[in-house]
């Protein structure tokens, strides 16, 4: 399997399959294909795992993608931004938020992640849950906006707003704190909390949120006239 991230600010994944690779994403996930690929939909890892997906947002079904011979298949954005290519050695895993999967290789576990501490969840912006998958293989991740990555030692700690953590090591952990401040918290214009994310592992940040954006139009959108 090889693969390339074309498109600029709308980037889609272009991946070239062999003869009986199979590649897996949400249910019509994919953008397009050239060449022999044979579509297979059904529920992967059971009942269980599928509930879990829905109720992470994600599509309760998932696709095959299989090449009967050279092949080539395409999955594209939903929002500007950028896709990120994580290549996980078995047992390896990553969290991320709710609709970055896009893709990965045939291999990879999906499942529900589960935030452990109460005020992650509750005021994190990415919720109690998110996602997480594990290796052996390759998987595509889609960030909004700019993508800003840091590799965190042991112990250390990286803070950010709400909603801009797009994915982390399953060995970092991620809570949340209230701003100090009285000032800080009425004036500060940053909200009433940020996330703290301590490592050691990598972590991939975003800069355009789908929810950011959306609060940024709410101005500009017409309003109901009698």
């Amino acid at each position: 399997m090889r693969y390339s991230i074309e498109g600029g600010s709308l980037p889609a994944v272009i991946i070239q399959l062999d003869s009986g690779e199979t590649i897996l994403s949400e249910a019509g996930g994919r953008t397009w294909s050239r060449g022999p690929v044979v579509t297979e939909t059904k529920t992967e890892g059971g009942v269980g795992k599928s509930l879990g997906r829905m109720f992470a947002g994600e599509s309760l079904l998932m696709s095959r993608y299989t090449a009967q011979g050279p092949a080539e298949i395409a999955f594209s954005s939903s929002f500007p931004g950028k896709i990120i290519a994580r290549e996980l050695q078995a047992g390896q895993s990553i969290v991320f938020q709710k609709r970055a999967f896009l893709c990965a290789t045939y291999g990879v576990e999906l499942a529900v992640h589960f935030q452990k501490k109460l005020g992650a969840g509750l005021f994190g912006g990415e919720g109690f849950i998110m996602q997480k998958v594990t290796g052996p293989g390759i998987v595509f991740l889609e960030v909004d906006g700019h993508c800003q990555e840091y590799d965190l030692m042991q112990g250390e700690q990286l803070t950010c707003d709400t909603g801009v953590l797009a994915i982390m090591d399953a060995t970092c952990t991620m809570d949340v704190q209230m701003v100090k401040g009285v000032k800080n918290m009425l004036l500060g214009g940053e909200g009433l909390f940020d996330t703290i994310i301590t490592g050691p592992g990598k972590v991939h940040l975003q800069t355009m949120t789908i929810a950011k954006l959306a609060k940024q139009m709410i101005p500009f959108l017409p309003s109901k006239t009698k």
